[in-house]
Parts: structure tokens; C-alpha cells; sequence
């Protein structure tokens, strides 16, 4: 992780814009969990979580969704704590057979697509019967390197860097309840 002060990480957070409010993420999780709840007709999945952006975005998702399900977690990144992201690198694979499972994917943004992509053709290639996925942001850029669509979309954000609410800033500020866009000189 980059060494930043204190004063630094307060620097970047007291200079960005907020995109979204608390209150219209919560509003948005509300709707993409009855989407999913009326989705599943009876199945029971398996929620993976795409950690660490996708941690809180799946811990409220889960308290909406009243259908049994089981949580398992995925922890791969592409950012390694910087602000372009590289090839993606496996830290941990879930724990939970797959195997003619529902699976969805849970994960706090898409913006190119690649991690997105490379989860569900792992959990295709680990047997998974339907491979679903939830992000609650979705970048919106001109050109997007994949094709991948995520099933359930909370919100749509400018093409920016953006933090909070699981998603970092070079490993900080994750804790946000809002979610900012970093300025220009950060």
C-alpha cells in the first residue's frame, strides 16, 4: 500500500466531489434486491463476494434479500492499491462447491469489465448451473474493452476515479458512506 499521511488521505477526501448519497445508494440497493429476489423463483444461491470493494455492497444486499441463500467470498483484485488497474491477481478461491449451483457474483463496480468477466467464466468452468452478477456502480465509458453486462445494476457513475462505500483510493477511504470522485490533481 502507498504511503500516505493522515493529512494526505484528508486532503483527497475533503477535495472530492460526492457523487452519491448515502441515501441513494440505499435507495438504489433497494431496488436491485427485489430484482434478485423476484429473479430467483425458489432457488437458493450462492452469493460470491468480490472482496474488498464488494463488502459492503453485499453485507446490505443480503439484509434485503429475504430468500435462504449462501454467502461465500472471492478475493481477487486488478488495483493492487493504485489507481490503474493490472492483470488480475487470485488471492483466495471460494471455499463453496459450485457445482450445479446459482451463483451470483457480488462486486461494487464495473468500469472495463475484466474482473467481472474472469469470475464468471470461473464459475462457469467450476460447474455453476446460472451465473448471475450484481454491481452497484457501472461506469459509464465510451468505450468499453468487454462485453460483459452485469444482471442487476444499482447505480451508473461518470467516467471518474472514484471511492467509498468498499471502494478505495490507493487503499483508503473505504469506510465512506457516500461515494466521491477524486479531483483532478489527486
Amino acid at each position: 500500500m502507498e504511503e500516505l499521511t493522515h493529512q494526505d488521505i484528508i486532503q483527497v477526501r475533503e477535495n472530492a466531489d460526492v457523487l452519491i448519497s448515502e441515501q441513494e445508494i440505499n435507495q438504489a440497493i433497494d431496488v436491485v434486491a427485489k430484482d434478485i429476489e423476484s429473479t430467483l423463483d425458489s432457488e437458493v444461491p450462492i452469493i460470491l463476494c468480490v472482496m474488498k470493494g464488494g463488502l459492503m455492497f453485499t453485507s446490505a444486499l443480503m439484509q434485503r434479500i429475504l430468500s435462504p441463500m449462501i454467502l461465500d467470498y472471492v478475493h481477487v483484485d486488478r488495483y493492487r492499491n493504485k489507481t490503474q488497474g493490472v492483470s488480475i491477481h487470485w488471492h483466495k478461491e471460494p471455499d463453496t462447491s459450485l457445482k450445479d449451483q446459482t451463483v451470483i457474483i457480488v462486486d461494487d463496480i464495473l468500469d472495463e469489465g475484466y474482473t467481472l468477466q474472469e469470475l464468471i467464466a470461473y464459475c462457469q468452468a467450476k460447474g455453476a448451473k446460472k451465473v448471475l452478477s450484481a454491481v452497484l456502480l457501472k461506469k459509464k465509458l465510451s468505450n468499453t474493452p468487454t462485453s460483459v453486462t452485469p444482471d442487476f445494476i444499482g447505480l451508473e457513475v461518470t467516467d471518474r476515479y472514484v471511492f467509498g462505500w468498499g471502494m478505495d483510493y490507493k487503499g483508503y477511504l473505504r469506510n465512506l458512506s457516500s461515494i466521491y470522485a477524486i479531483t483532478e490533481n489527486d
